[in-house]
């Protein structure tokens, strides 16, 4: 796995709390790459909740439904628990494919540990909270300063350096700030402020992600995505801010285009 011979690009979104929209935001980063002509694979370490997988299974039975066709990735869910199943399914997802996105539990998980070390790049995705800033680092109650990185931020730290040490590459480490314009403006400006000390001192990359849109919630019993805009007809001002900040966002994590290919 990671940036071998084919140009793989790993995209992994990892955070040991529930409730980021990691799982919403891998699903919608995988069909924007699968709609600009990408390769792409899933992988959806998360057996239990398995909302990735879902998402998918929906998107599948919604292009079986209506014949139409829509971008699809190829994808698998882990079973938590084999190890040889694990590098198979990897193996098999990454074959033929531009990118893989996996997504990871919302906990403290072994195959989700290993998929971070093989990251190309890192995504944290996390709502505007000292809740769940307190996730990569701690401040002081009273000045709000960063005290110290946290254990998750040790984590990744030791992810990244255990990759440089392996094959010479670099974890591109990003911070998705999901749901921002549901925070009040001063605890807005303490947690980007806290957020931007622990950025300059661990080592990773501040964007922009997905707000708390009904829309996003709607579309997942049928698989869709804010791109499938003919497939749930005319579009709110909403829906097309929901496309702008998916826009966005994917220009923010800076990936790297996929290779060009002489014969397809």
């Amino acid at each position: 796995m990671g940036n071998g011979s084919n140009r793989l690009h790993v995209i992994v979104f990892a955070n040991e709390k529930g409730g980021t929209g990691k799982s919403t935001t891998a699903v919608h980063v995988a069909i924007a790459l699968a709609a600009r002509g990408a390769r792409v694979s899933a992988f959806d370490l998360d057996h239990r909740q398995r909302t990735l997988g879902r998402y998918l299974d929906n998107r599948a039975e919604t292009i079986r439904r209506t014949g139409r066709k829509l971008p699809m990735p190829d994808y698998r869910t882990h079973d938590g628990e084999s190890l040889a199943l694990f590098s198979n399914m990897l193996e098999e997802l990454g074959a033929d494919a531009d990118y893989l996105v996996i997504d990871t539990p919302g906990r403290d998980d072994r195959f989700g540990r290993i998929a971070v070390t093989n990251a190309d790049t890192l995504v944290t995705p996390m709502n505007d909270s000292f809740v769940d800033f307190d996730l990569i680092g701690q401040v002081d109650p009273d000045s709000y300063k960063v005290v110290r990185p946290s254990f998750y931020s040790e984590l990744i730290w030791e992810s990244r350096t255990t990759r440089a040490k392996a094959d010479g590459s670099a974890i591109d480490w990003v911070v998705l700030r999901n749901r921002m314009q549901h925070i009040e403006a001063r605890n807005m400006r303490r947690v980007s402020d806290a957020i931007d000390q622990l950025s300059k001192r661990v080592g990773f990359r501040v964007i922009s992600g997905l707000s708390e849109r009904v829309i996003y919630r709607e579309l997942f019993p049928k698989g869709l995505t804010m791109l499938d805009s003919k497939e749930f007809g005319a579009m709110g001002l909403s829906h097309v801010a929901a496309r702008q900040e998916l826009r966005d966002m994917m220009a923010g994590l800076a990936l790297p285009e996929p290779p060009a290919r002489l014969f397809d």
